[in-house]
């Protein structure tokens, strides 16, 4: 499995989680909101920060026939069109938007959801594109996305298996060589015993790529135990205030919250380590307070050695406690003082 370089950062199973902002609809049609959410995306140390790249009337169509209503969920009764165009982030924001990443020092890229978005992000030289878990099955979409050489992230929320192999195969037939699948569940929220996380190893040997995971769950913990199961990219929506509302504020987290889950996540990725059976440099200091064998009675020259004399207490300077039996029934060659620690030249 190879790393992947997002503007000059290695990403891969060698190197600390990269975590990603989802601005997503969150800026709530505010320019200047949306510069306060890069600001406190690289406050809180996360790696980039990533928009959406859409019109309403590039994503669906402006119709009010039932199959363009939404229906349960978070978005119940909400009509497609209407959605789309209140989080939408309006296409002259995006220069002012990736000005202001440079000035903040963050990675700034987006999901673009058709051809005349991956114009726009070219012309503003996006460093990567993140294919959404909905356009997973758009693999004309993928195709562009992948013969521009960039870096590409696919989120596979719904996909079957299937799905996710003809995703890649487009992908790499395009001329991708760096790609990041995404494990996803798309509920918005999702429940955390939906997250079944031990499918992030398992697309990790199917695909021979980094894996990492899109988290619509609440909270940090499934982020993090998605990194001890070895995600390299966690992808987490953001704002400022759930209070201020927004298409995405209810799963998302606050600038708080963000820096929690950059902590976590890369103290997961140090405890993950390696296989390792050796001693520790943390325990070396702790070896001599295991058990072994110590004269818990004075013991004359001749006596024979009892269970009465000989213990396995704490510390370990003596003879180890599996040797008990064995010296247990021997002799003294010398006076040993009670509070000795056993040695095998002190027995016959």
């Amino acid at each position: 499995m190879s790393d992947i370089h997002i503007a000059g950062r290695p990403i891969g199973p060698e190197h600390p989680p990269y975590v990603i902002a989802e601005m997503s609809g969150n800026h709530n049609g505010d320019i200047t909101r949306a510069f306060a959410l890069i600001d406190a995306a690289a406050a809180a140390g996360a790696d980039a920060v990533k928009l959406q790249t859409y019109t309403a009337d590039t994503i669906t169509l402006d119709h009010d026939g039932p199959e363009f209503l939404i229906k349960g969920g978070l978005w119940d009764g909400r009509r497609l069109h209407a959605l789309y165009q209140e989080a939408q982030t309006p296409w002259d924001w995006h220069a002012p938007l990736f000005a202001r990443a440079r000035e903040a020092g963050i990675v700034i890229f987006s999901s673009p959801f058709d051809p005349t978005a991956i114009d726009l992000l070219e012309g503003l030289d996006a460093p990567a594109y993140k294919i959404a878990s909905f356009e997973i099955v758009d693999l004309p979409l993928i195709r562009l996305a992948a013969a521009t050489g960039k870096p590409l992230i696919i989120s596979t929320g719904m996909a079957t298996l299937a799905e996710m192999q003809e995703a890649v195969a487009a992908a790499r037939e395009a001329g991708a060589t760096q790609i990041v699948l995404l494990h996803c569940v798309s509920g918005y929220p999702t429940p955390p015993g939906e997250s079944n996380l031990l499918t992030i190893p398992d697309m990790a040997a199917r695909f021979d790529v980094p894996i990492g995971l899109s988290d619509h769950t609440m909270g940090t913990a499934v982020a993090s135990a998605a990194v001890a199961l070895g995600a390299v990219l966690i992808e987490k929506h953001f704002t400022l205030r759930r209070a201020d509302g927004g298409p995405d504020s209810a799963f998302s987290l606050e600038p708080d919250e963000l820096a929690e889950l950059v902590r976590n996540c890369r103290i997961a990725w140090e405890a993950r380590g390696a296989i390792d059976y050796d001693l520790n440099p943390s325990e070396a200091g702790a070896r001599m307070h295991r058990r072994s064998l110590y004269a818990v009675a004075d013991i004359a020259a001749g006596e024979i050695l009892t269970a009465a004399s000989i213990r396995s207490i704490r510390p370990g300077l003596g003879l180890a406690p599996k040797h008990l039996d064995a010296v247990l029934g021997r002799r003294a060659l010398h006076p040993i003082p009670r509070g000795t620690p056993l040695d095998w030249d002190m027995v016959e």
